[in-house]
């Protein structure tokens, strides 16, 4: 079975889901459906996902398991919470006093810092 695309081939829009058919009985249900949070992650993701998951969260297990180091777990963990929309408050606030120490210190404009402060 093929994964569900979520995207429109054509013009990169938001797919949804319309028609969902039994194999048993041939029921057909016909609405506004929506897909998993989950459906956003590709394939690399969701192995990850897998495997941490797999290994109950133990990071030395899951380095081992995928022959990756500590900073790269960390880093895959942060990429799919960005992806899930489940960064924490914390690291956006770290990264604010980040961009504001920059500011402070000369290294960017005012505008800059409201452009980042902005995608944060």
């Amino acid at each position: 079975m093929y994964k569900a695309l979520t995207r429109c081939p054509v013009c990169s829009g938001k797919l949804n889901i319309k028609r969902l058919q039994c194999d048993e009985c041939n029921t057909v249900i016909e609405n506004n459906f929506t897909f998993s949070k989950f459906e956003k992650l590709n394939h690399d993701q969701l192995r990850f996902v897998e495997t941490f998951l797999q290994y109950r969260g133990n990071i030395k297990d899951v380095e081992k398991a995928l022959g990756i180091s500590y900073p790269t777990v960390r880093g895959k963990l942060d990429e799919i919470n960005e992806v899930l929309g489940l960064s924490s408050k914390k690291q956006h606030e770290i990264d604010r006093k980040h961009v504001i120490t920059k500011l402070e210190n000369g290294e960017i404009t005012s505008d800059e810092a409201i452009e980042l402060l902005n995608k944060i």
